[in-house]
């Protein structure tokens, strides 16, 4: 289920401050700017023309391929905020589909739980919300095989519609912290 534009360079670096002690001292936009600046080891350079080489784009993907959806939706959504092209759908999509791994993820963790046994169809919704956002942009876009990806998120969806909302398909790793 790993996503790539290619070459995977980076570090993962822990926070050194705790959250509580970063949320006192920063806005979100600042807190995601130097969690993106920790993935890459560098400043975060928000000029940069090219989507597939913006610093949050990336981070997306580092973090998709880490399985930390939520932090993956998080970074993104920073991006798509600020975007009034036609890019805004494809990034929609995109943290969509982040969302329902986030779905997936909070199910296996804790399957019999009142809130999180109960995620499976929003799950679903996200991913038909995602490969819809997305599939204008088949078949590649900004280094992404966005065909490849769709194809996917309704891998999924079906799985989980064919049980009848019973079955996680993903079973995706617990998040390491």
């Amino acid at each position: 289920m790993r996503v790539s534009l290619g070459r995977a360079d980076g570090c993962w670096f822990a926070h050194s401050l705790s959250y509580e002690q970063i949320k006192l001292s920063m806005d979100k936009g600042e807190r995601i700017s130097q969690f993106v600046a920790e993935l890459s080891g560098d400043d975060v350079n928000l000029d940069l023309t090219g989507v597939a080489n913006h610093p949050f784009y990336r981070a997306f993907f580092h973090c998709w391929n880490a399985q930390r959806y939520y932090e993956a939706h998080d970074v993104l959504e920073q991006l798509w905020l600020k975007t009034k092209s036609r890019d805004a759908d494809y990034f929609k999509g995109l943290i969509q589909a982040a969302g329902a791994f986030v779905h997936l993820q909070k199910r296996f963790e804790h399957p019999s739980h009142a809130k999180h046994g109960r995620r499976l169809p929003p799950a679903v919704r996200l991913f038909r919300l995602a490969e819809k956002n997305l599939s204008t942009f088949m078949p590649r876009h900004h280094g992404l095989d966005v065909t490849a990806f769709c194809q996917l998120l309704r891998r999924y969806g079906d799985q989980i519609v064919a049980s009848d909302y019973q079955t996680n398909p993903g079973r995706p790793t617990p998040r390491q912290s």
